[in-house]
C-alpha cells in the first residue's frame, strides 16, 4: 500500500512538475510567435545543410526551405493575413458561435446540462462524456468546440472539478480519436490512401473504409473504460478541490415552462434533423454530389458547419421564445454578440498560432522528417510485435510535428504498406496500428490545431492555466491510452482477429 502510494506522488509530482515549468512558459500567444521564429532559424539552418528527402508517393526530391532568405521574407510578409484568415478552426469556431450563442443566450446549455445533471446516473457521467467524444469523431469540431467546454460545465454543476470534465472529453474527443462506434468521414480518406500504397504491390487490392471497424469499436470500449478510470483515479485526485471563481450552474428542478421550452425545442431539431436527412438520404438528395451522386465528398458535408450552426440555433430560438429570454431579433442578436465577445482571447491566440503552423508546413520540415523517419523505421530489422510496436510510437512522434492524419498517412502508408505487405501484414491491419500513434499524442501538441481554443476554454476557469496545465493534465490519457492500445493490438495480432471487413491481420 505505501509502495502504491509512493508511486502514486512521484508520478503526481512528475505531472506537477510539468506544469510548473510549462507555465513558467510566456503567454500562449508569445510562445507560438517563439515557436514560429525557431522554425525560421531551422529552416535556415536545415536549408544551409541540405537537408532533403525523397517523398515516397511521388518520388520527388523533398527540401527544407528556407524562410530567412528574400523568398522567405516575401511569403512571410505577404501571407499573414492568409496564414489567419484561413486558419482552419477560426471560421468554424466563429460560425457556430453564432447559434450557440443563442442557444446558451436563450437558456438552453443550462437547462440541458440541469436535466443532464438531475436524470442521469451520477456513476455514468464521466463515461457519458467519453463516449459522447468518441462519437463526435463523426464531425469531429463538434467536440472541441462544443462538447469539451460542456464537460467542464457538467462536471462543475455535479460539485466535481471542472478541469476533470474537461479532460474527460477532451480524450474521448482528441486521445481517442481513432476509435468510433461508426464510421467517420476520415475512413474513406485512410483507405484510399492505404489503397494506392497497397496497389505498390498488389495492383489488384482495394482497402474499403470500414477496413478497420472492428478495431475501432473494441478500442472504442476500451477507451470509454480506461479513459473513465483515468479521469476519476488519476486526474480527480491530483486536483482536488476547484477554488476558482467561476460559478458553478444552480441545478434546480425544472420549472413547466422550462420543460415545455425543451420539449418543443426537442421538437424543433427531430424536425431540423428530418429535413437534413431528406437533402442527403435520397439518391437525388439536394445535398449529395451533384455528378457522382455520392455522400462523403458532398455538398452536405462541406458545408456541415450551416448545418451545425443551424443545429444550435433553431432549438435556442425556440426555446428561448417559450421562456421568453428572446422576445424579438434584437434579443438574438444580443445572444449572438455577446456570445462573440468572449472570443477576443481565442482570436489573438488563434492569430500567432496560425503563423507558427503556416510557418511550419511551408518549411517542409514536418515534411522532411516524417519521410526520414519512416525511412529508418523501415531500415533497422525489425519484425513482428517489435516491429508493431515501433510503428505506433513512430506514428505518435511524427503526430507531434504534423497534425493531419490524411497528410502522415499519405506519407507513411507508401512506404510502410509495402514493407509490411512484405513481411505478410496485410494494409488494413497497418493502417489500424498507424490510427493509435496517430491519435495518442494529439492531446499534448501544440500543432493540434484546435490546442489555441482549447487553452481558452481552461483559461475560463483559472486564468494561470496554460500549456504547462493542459499537457501535464493530458499527459496520463498519453501514457496509459498508448500502454492499452498497445496491448490490445499486440493480442489482436496473437489471436488473429480481423481488424474489420475483409481486413484480416494477416495476407491469405
Amino acid at each position: 500500500m505505501n509502495d502504491k502510494m509512493t508511486k502514486k506522488s512521484r508520478f503526481a509530482r512528475v505531472l506537477d512538475t510539468i506544469e510548473v515549468v510549462g507555465n513558467r512558459l510566456p503567454h500562449p500567444a508569445t510562445l507560438f510567435l517563439m515557436m514560429a521564429a525557431l522554425v525560421a532559424l531551422l529552416s535556415w539552418w536545415a536549408s544551409a545543410a541540405g537537408l532533403q528527402a525523397t517523398h515516397p508517393a511521388t518520388g520527388e526530391i523533398v527540401s527544407v526551405k528556407n524562410l530567412l532568405n528574400a523568398d522567405g521574407i516575401r511569403w512571410i510578409y505577404t501571407n499573414v493575413e492568409h496564414n489567419f484568415v484561413k486558419f482552419p478552426p477560426l471560421g468554424l469556431v466563429l460560425v457556430i458561435m453564432i447559434g450557440i450563442g443563442v442557444a446558451e443566450g436563450s437558456g438552453l446549455f443550462t437547462v440541458l446540462v440541469r436535466q443532464l445533471v438531475l436524470g442521469a446516473p451520477k456513476k455514468l457521467i464521466t463515461a457519458a462524456i467519453i463516449i459522447a467524444g468518441i462519437f463526435s469523431h463523426l464531425a469531429s469540431e463538434v467536440g472541441y468546440v462544443i462538447l469539451i467546454p460542456l464537460g467542464a460545465m457538467i462536471f462543475h454543476a455535479l460539485g466535481r472539478h471542472p478541469m476533470a470534465g474537461f479532460a474527460a472529453a477532451f480524450a474521448g474527443v482528441s486521445a481517442g480519436f481513432g476509435s468510433n462506434f461508426l464510421i467517420g468521414s476520415v475512413d474513406p480518406i485512410l483507405a484510399g490512401l492505404s489503397t494506392s500504397a497497397a496497389q505498390i504491390i498488389d495492383p489488384e487490392m482495394n482497402i474499403n473504409p470500414m477496413v478497420n471497424y472492428f478495431f475501432m469499436f473494441a478500442s472504442a470500449v476500451m477507451i470509454t473504460i480506461v479513459g473513465t478510470w483515468i479521469t476519476e483515479k488519476i486526474i480527480e485526485p491530483r486536483l482536488g478541490v476547484y477554488g476558482g471563481t467561476e460559478k458553478p450552474l444552480e441545478i434546480e428542478q425544472l420549472t413547466k415552462v422550462e420543460k415545455k421550452g425543451l420539449r418543443w425545442a426537442g421538437y424543433g431539431t427531430l424536425i431540423f434533423i428530418a429535413l437534413m436527412a431528406w437533402t442527403i438520404i435520397p439518391e437525388d438528395g439536394l445535398l449529395r454530389d451533384p455528378e457522382t451522386g455520392g455522400i462523403l465528398r458532398s455538398p452536405f458535408f462541406s458545408g456541415i458547419v450551416v448545418g451545425l450552426l443551424l443545429l444550435f440555433f433553431i432549438p435556442g430560438l425556440i426555446y428561448g421564445i417559450i421562456v421568453k429570454t428572446i422576445k424579438n431579433d434584437k434579443d438574438v442578436v444580443k445572444h449572438m454578440t455577446h456570445s462573440m465577445k468572449g472570443l477576443g482571447g481565442y482570436i489573438v491566440l488563434v492569430f500567432f498560432a496560425a503563423q507558427f503552423i503556416y510557418w511550419f508546413n511551408y518549411s517542409n520540415l514536418g515534411l522532411v522528417l516524417a519521410i526520414d523517419g519512416a525511412q529508418f523505421l523501415s531500415h533497422i530489422g525489425f519484425t513482428g510485435i517489435p516491429l508493431i510496436l515501433a510503428f505506433l510510437l513512430l506514428s505518435a512522434f511524427l503526430n507531434m510535428f504534423m497534425g493531419s492524419a490524411s497528410a502522415k498517412w499519405a506519407i507513411m502508408a507508401p512506404v510502410f504498406i509495402p514493407m509490411f505487405m512484405i513481411l505478410g501484414y496485410h494494409p488494413g491491419f497497418t493502417q489500424a496500428a498507424f490510427r493509435i500513434g496517430d491519435s495518442v499524442t494529439n492531446v499534448i501538441t501544440p500543432m493540434m490545431s484546435y490546442f489555441a481554443l482549447i487553452v481558452t476554454y481552461a483559461q475560463r476557469y483559472d486564468e494561470k492555466n496554460g500549456i504547462g496545465t493542459i499537457i501535464s493534465l493530458m499527459i496520463p490519457y498519453t501514457v496509459i491510452f498508448m500502454i492499452i492500445w498497445a496491448i490490445l493490438i499486440t493480442v489482436w495480432m496473437l489471436l488473429g482477429i480481423p481488424v474489420g471487413f475483409d481486413g484480416p491481420v494477416y495476407l491469405p
